[in-house]
Order: structure tokens, then sequence, then C-alpha cells
């Protein structure tokens, strides 16, 4: 296969998550729409890799979801807490964790 198609199917799901974090307002599905747009990173980063027959983008792959799960377990960890102390679930409407 040819790294176009691996780009243009990379493009597509960083746009759809990319949409998805502009028009929606509930912070798991903010926290999907980032992690879509981390694998659309990471199938780029694999694809580039295979065009130029190295494993450097494979690496780079693994080290973008190792923060992907990290990203995940804060996140999560704050959406819990809102939940618990029943606070709006609109991310406009958050104001409490200002500190």
């Amino acid at each position: 296969m040819a790294i176009g198609w691996y780009l243009t199917v990379s493009a597509l799901i960083f746009c759809v998550g990319a949409a998805g974090v502009l028009v929606k307002r509930n912070p798991l599905v903010i926290l999907l729409c980032l992690e879509l747009m981390l694998n659309a990173g990471n199938l780029a980063l694999v694809g580039f890799a295979r065009m130029w027959g190295n494993g450097d983008g494979q690496v780079f792959a693994l080290i973008v979801m190792v923060v992907a799960a990290c990203e995940v377990v804060v996140g999560l960890g704050l959406i819990v807490a809102i939940y618990r102390r029943q606070l709006a679930v609109n991310v406009d409407e958050l104001s409490e964790l200002h500190g």
C-alpha cells in the first residue's frame, strides 16, 4: 500500500477527533476524541516508518501511547472527581476546578 492511503486515513481520523473536541461538551467524549487524534498521529508515524524502512516511527508511536495512557488516567480521575461532587458535566460550566 502507498503512504498516501495511510496519511489519508490518518487525516480523516484526526479531523473526526478534532471536530469532536470542538463540538462536544461532555468531558468523557472530549477525552475519547483526544484519543482518536493521538491514534491518528500514531498511524501517520507508523506509515512513515514503513515508508522509510526503519523502526523510528514505531518507537515514537509507543511513546505517544504511553503519553495517551497517562492523559487518560489523569482525565478520568478528574471526571470521577467532578461526578462525585455532582458538579455540572458541561465543560463550559466547569469553574469549580480553578483553585
